[in-house]
């Protein structure tokens, strides 16, 4: 069953990445009357479009550990590096799609090194 659980949430990731970036996201930046935050369109399509991958980076986690825990497989300190993982992975995003103007970067890269470091630590 979590073998199951964890290939639906790896499907449904990469299909909300695909679908989402061609038929909302592509469409979305090719219109002329988005709200211009910070001063742009562009950061505005930005944040939208990194938090869009943020939810297939989540999910790929999530499947991780699910699958993970099914085997028995794991300890919290390999619990901790997925998180941490997924939090450095979390900040590429927004430092990508929006040039680091979306400072969401930082307090993923904090939890990231935080989670990390914790590791070895009861």
């Amino acid at each position: 069953m979590l073998a199951i659980a964890t290939i639906l949430l790896l499907l449904m990731g990469v299909a909300h990445s695909y679908l989402g970036e061609r038929y909302i996201l592509i469409r979305l930046s090719k219109r002329d009357n988005l709200p211009k935050v910070l001063g742009s369109a562009a950061f505005t399509i930005g944040t939208l479009r990194f938090v869009w991958h943020l939810i297939t980076v989540a999910w790929g986690a999530l499947a991780f550990l699910i699958f993970s825990a099914g085997n028995g497989a794991i300890s919290r300190d390999e619990v901790l590096a997925v998180i941490g993982i997924a939090a450095l992975g979390s900040a590429a995003f927004p430092l990508f799609f929006t040039r680091g103007k979306h400072l969401s970067w930082v307090v993923f890269l904090l939890v990231g090194v935080l989670v990390l470091a914790s590791r070895g630590n009861a």
